[in-house]
């Protein structure tokens, strides 16, 4: 059985973490996460353990992913923060992995202990221009939504080209690259900041061709990662609940609550399970894209259900009393919302109908 179709335990208990003090998906240790669990919102200790812990974690459709996202799952259910760093560091490298075409990375100074971002959000009033000369390339303006751009080593970074939008490895290090600070008013993943950031004839080597990198495979694989991530959040709230249930004798409401966050997380677990086993398999195309927003609308409900019993169940206490607690609920309340809901479902009802074959 895949780390996440496990069906010998519950879903409080499971994957990511089949006991206390365990690990999901075999890949990381008891001391890894006891780690995650020191790092708080140290913005550069944190950078550090993911580019150590990267190496030993697998590629997605490699066989084993799986176990890929049951770790990403273990890392958020310890603190989502973390894996909000990790995640877009892992999926980076998978980028490069996929790349038809070796990458120059030496050409923007990028080696084995690099740390990644993947910055590929466009928004009104900002364009970032990529400029051949002879030949090297250069990135001039502005991208919003750069996450931890002035932490970082190294970006992924879409930008605009003749032929359309292209992905380019870039040196976030260099006076060319200006970060900004701000507006980041967040309160959750506050430490994550995630403002924009001005080029200015930036150094930059194309990573696959025009077009390339939303059409790849791996662009869907990357999504349900990200909901990997949601879904480990939401396993470490459900945690709280259970341990606050298992303190006192609970009322029948309580056990209802308990009991429906048990229904989301499995269902999703299992949705999860089914996607993992689709990549591996090599979904592309449109089928990986209906995969990918099948299970993360699957994933993003069940986070908000679970967040609501909680809520309810547990009153204002632990959100005023447990900082742990707290910060996961405003974390995960801001890190689940990179799915847009009913936006997000009615692009995968339009992919059901252009698909041409009923899926039911």
């Amino acid at each position: 059985m895949t780390a996440l179709a496990r069906t010998d335990v519950s879903a409080l208990d499971g994957v990511p973490l089949a006991a206390p003090g365990s690990t999901g998906g075999g890949v990381l240790t008891a001391d890894d996460l006891d780690t995650v669990r020191r790092l708080g919102t140290d913005v550069p200790a944190t950078i550090a353990w993911v580019a150590d812990v990267a190496a030993r974690l697998p590629l997605p459709g490699t066989g084993r992913t799986a176990d890929l996202w049951a770790a990403l799952a273990a890392v958020a259910a310890v603190d989502v923060g973390v894996a909000r760093t990790l995640e877009p560091h892992l999926d980076a490298l998978a980028i490069l992995a996929q790349a038809p075409v070796p990458v120059d990375l030496d050409a923007v100074g990028a080696g084995e202990r690099s740390t990644w971002g993947v910055f590929a959000a466009e928004g009104p009033g900002a364009r970032l221009e990529a400029t051949a000369t002879h030949d090297a390339w250069s990135l001039t303006g502005t991208k919003p939504w750069c996450s931890l751009a002035a932490d970082l080593s190294h970006a992924l970074v879409t930008a605009w080209t003749d032929e359309g939008r292209r992905l380019f490895a870039v040196d976030l290090r260099p006076a060319s690259v200006v970060p900004a600070e701000g507006p980041w008013v967040a309160r959750g993943l506050a430490q994550v900041v995630s403002a924009p950031v001005r080029f200015d004839a930036a150094p930059a080597v194309p990573v696959g061709a025009a077009g390339w990198y939303l059409e790849r495979p791996g662009f869907a694989w990357g999504g349900i990662g990200v909901a990997a991530c949601w879904w480990g959040g939401a396993v470490g709230l459900a945690r709280t609940l259970w341990e606050a249930l298992s303190r006192r004798e609970p009322d029948q409401l309580a056990l209802a609550h308990l009991g429906a966050t048990d229904v989301a997380l499995g269902a999703a677990r299992a949705v999860l399970a089914e996607a993992a086993a689709a990549v591996d398999a090599g979904v592309a195309g449109a089928d990986a894209a209906l995969v990918a927003r099948r299970a993360r609308s699957v994933v993003a409900d069940a986070v908000e259900e679970v967040q609501r019993r909680c809520a309810h169940a547990l009153g204002p206490g632990p959100l005023t009393t447990d900082e742990e607690f707290a910060r996961r609920v405003a974390d995960l309340g801001l890190y689940v919302r990179q799915h847009h809901a009913e936006r997000d479902e009615a692009a995968l009802g339009r992919d059901l109908l252009a698909a041409g074959e009923r899926p039911w």
